[in-house]
């Protein structure tokens, strides 16, 4: 009997299903295995553990654990994270109080804590989890638990990363989403080691340990030192139209390409949130996804705001400050299926995409940024674009991407995708489950003496004149686009601001 299917793990499945019914409170330690909070809500779980504690404590009355209970019985009215703190502190000053009963409450209020993000709450919960991992590990040769106190460290590490500048918030479905993700990769990482070349013929050891508890084996395209090889072989290369593809792609067939190398974070923040002062918390949460990665790889993100709020600029200026290759695709009028590619046999036959930007840039993760994602057609005449988005957004069906031009499979599994979009409503669910949505704010009048600057230079540089040129703002120009640009649309703000040059150049003609 495999460890997938031993008894316990029938009973977790049986608790895990009942937690998820609201009928089961979770246990610290369940809480730690992965189970889901009671209702799948962090505020019925805290609620109903507080309202436990606070009924237990209550029997036994004592002056010593009274602002313990006072703070119980305030998050069971209220359960925001401020009142999960105070419950946290009051139990680190209580006395009196059983050691254990009093080790399990702190641990599952830290628990709740890095659910919201706190990175120190985080990284004591990835000590607890390793704690378990190992047991488990020693008494039961079970590894499961080592992806996952993996997954919690990483999250501890993001998330102090982030609040480097001040403290940061994420929606506890979105931490658990985070921890999720994490853990997903490092299986895989575990699961499929890079045999030496001694053994390439034999599974690996540890290889065997995960196999025996998880689905199916995924085989994924060997990385060798940053470089990824992308089309192996062309398929029927014995045809005149084969062999024109071969030549086509010569010098990327069988060829290891490059992946793009993550590079010093720090900086390229400062400079995005210098130029996007309104769009800090989107620049964080983009580039959060990197913090520990060789390789810059993000998962497919929809950027959501009004227009011109500066969203397609942002993406953008994101890649080139990675100095990553990146493809700006406008969805307006597209509808069929070509974004995955044409069969070599018509006129119009070309690879997909995602090919193509691999191709053109010789770079084996490219950046695709889709602008205005929601203009694209739904019509299913000559295929539907949404459909070959989400066989591409897809882990497993990336990397062996059967591309109709190539023939063959290709590995796109390290292509990026940001995307952008006035509103989800026209998006299809099923895209938009395989993506993040992260909201786009507008900028206000506050942020004004930031951007009319940055606006002012762009404006002269775009006219051909020299940056030079760009005089300051005056008093009384910067009152006059106060008065008209109360914040919103950046396109407003450039309108404006060309008058102002023009103005400039009506009164003061350069000679």
């Amino acid at each position: 009997m495999t460890a997938k299917d031993s008894p316990h793990d029938r009973h977790f499945v049986r608790r895990r299903k009942a937690a998820q019914a609201g009928l089961h409170l979770p246990t610290e330690m369940e809480l730690l295995r992965g189970m889901p909070f009671l209702s799948e809500d962090i505020r019925s779980d805290i609620r109903e553990f507080a309202e436990r504690l606070s009924r237990r404590l209550k029997r036994n009355p004592r002056f010593e654990i009274a602002p313990l209970v006072a703070a119980l019985d305030d998050l069971a009215i209220g359960q925001d994270e401020e009142a999960v703190q105070r419950v946290e502190t009051a139990l680190g000053e209580a006395t009196s109080f059983d050691d254990m009963s009093a080790h399990t409450a702190r641990l599952r209020f830290r628990f709740y804590l890095a659910s919201y993000g706190y990175p120190d709450a985080a990284a004591k919960i990835a000590g607890e989890t390793a704690s378990m991992a190992l047991r488990d590990v020693r008494d039961h040769g079970d590894f499961r638990l080592v992806s996952r106190a993996l997954a919690w460290a990483m999250a501890a590490n993001t998330y102090a990363f982030m609040h480097r500048d001040g403290p940061v918030r994420w929606p506890p479905s979105k931490v658990v989403r985070d921890v999720c993700a994490y853990a997903a990769e490092f299986e895989t990482a575990i699961r499929q080691p890079e045999p030496d070349e001694e053994s390439k013929d034999k599974n690996p050891p540890a290889a065997e340990k995960w196999d025996d508890f998880l689905d199916e084996p995924v085989e994924r395209a060997r990385e060798a030192d940053g470089a990824l090889v992308v089309v192996r072989s062309i398929g029927n290369d014995t045809t005149s139209e084969g062999k024109r593809v071969v030549k086509e792609f010569d010098g990327l067939l069988n060829v290891a390409l490059p992946l793009p190398v993550t590079p010093e974070l720090a900086p390229v923040r400062a400079k995005l949130a210098a130029e996007f002062p309104y769009a800090t918390a989107v620049i964080d949460d983009i580039l959060r996804q990197l913090v520990g990665r060789k390789h810059v790889h993000l998962r497919p993100t929809i950027l959501v705001g009004t227009p011109g709020c500066g969203k397609t600029r942002l993406a953008r200026r994101f890649y080139e400050e990675l100095a990553i290759p990146y493809e700006l695709v406008p969805c307006g009028g597209l509808s069929d299926s070509a974004l995955g590619g044409t069969a070599r046999r018509w006129s119009s036959g070309e690879p997909s995409l995602a090919v193509m930007a691999i191709r053109r840039h010789r770079n084996a993760g490219p950046i695709i940024v889709l602008d205005e994602i929601e203009k694209i057609g739904t019509s299913r005449h000559n295929g539907n674009f949404h459909d070959v988005l989400i066989g591409q957004f897809e882990k497993e069906t990336s990397s062996r991407w059967f591309d109709p031009y190539v023939e063959s499979a290709c590995d796109l599994s390290h292509v990026s995708w940001l995307m952008t979009a006035n509103t989800v409503t026209t998006i299809p669910p099923v895209l938009r489950d395989r993506c993040r949505i992260l909201a786009f704010p507008e900028p206000g009048p506050e942020h004004l003496a930031v951007l009319a600057p940055r606006i002012l230079e762009r404006v002269y540089a775009d006219s051909g004149h020299d940056s030079r040129w760009a005089t300051s703002l005056d008093a009384s120009e910067l009152a006059a686009l106060s008065a008209n640009w109360q914040g919103g649309s950046i396109r407003q703000l450039e309108r404006l601001i060309e008058a102002i040059v023009e103005a400039r150049e009506r009164h003061h003609p350069r000679q």
